[in-house]
């Protein structure tokens, strides 16, 4: 860890500064950089491009955290106080770290006013079937992981104005997905790289328009409900992420 994180912080906590970046400073535990967890004014942190692999449960110490990036680390998991942070309204930002299904703490879902989710570049196949509890959600941007399936609970999220899902190894969507609005002029709806079904491909190049119209038919939700109760294998993977800078801390740790 470099001195200049240490002073950084000491900076941030003696002239009372609301955000703090601590961006490509090697920085592999939190708990090594005296008074950060002491904090509590700060809203807004940048921890990007450092080597963390895992979050102290005393993160919650930071109770006016409003936006917390995280991106490029070595993050494998996350604590259960992270969705005991009141404030973590505005931005969590996971991108490109280790995470999966499995890395979720039973409670993630509980950031029920978080604004904008980032879990692009990490492993994950599914997604727990509480993210509908994600009410406030307006962007989601799950590209570049291993999603094989989304829960019909997706379409709850019925505030979300940009999602990303494309890079994954969907090829079905739930029905309850044509609850979201997403065709506006200000939506973003990113799809590509995923291997759809034909019907789905079919529509996709007909517009998005066609495509949602297609998943609300009877046609659909019959077509849906036999590929799901076929319980087919999924496709395989496709992505080569061994040589990803946030598997570096994997290999020393083997």
């Amino acid at each position: 860890m470099s001195a200049k994180a240490k002073k950084l912080v000491e900076e941030c906590a003696a002239e009372k500064h609301k955000t703090l970046d601590l961006v490509d400073r090697s920085i592999s535990n939190i708990i090594d950089l005296p008074g950060f967890l002491n904090l509590q004014h700060v809203t807004s942190i940048t921890l990007a491009h450092n080597k963390l692999s895992s979050l102290p449960a005393s993160i919650a110490n930071l109770v006016n955290l409003e936006v917390l990036n995280l991106f490029n680390n070595q993050l494998e998991e996350l604590p259960t106080s992270l969705s005991s942070m009141p404030c973590l309204k505005q931005v969590l930002d996971l991108t490109y770290n280790n995470l999966n299904e499995k890395s979720l703490p039973g409670n993630f879902c509980q950031l029920e006013t978080l604004r904008a989710l980032y879990m692009a570049d990490n492993d994950f196949e599914y997604l727990p079937t509480e993210i509908g509890q994600l009410q406030n959600l307006q962007i989601l941007v799950l590209r570049d992981n291993e999603l094989v399936a989304l829960p019909k609970e997706i379409g709850d999220l019925i505030r979300l104005r940009e999602l990303h899902i494309q890079g994954n190894r969907l090829t079905v969507l739930p029905p309850e997905f044509a609850n979201l609005d997403l065709m506006g002029t200000k939506n973003v709806f990113k799809y590509e790289g995923n291997p759809w079904a034909p019907p789905i491909m079919e529509q996709l190049k007909k517009g998005l328009a066609n495509m949602f119209d297609y998943i609300k038919s009877d046609t659909y939700k019959y077509l849906y409900g036999r590929r799901i109760a076929a319980d087919a294998p999924p496709p395989p993977r496709s992505h080569d992420k061994s040589k990803k800078a946030s598997r570096k801390g994997m290999k020393a740790k083997s």
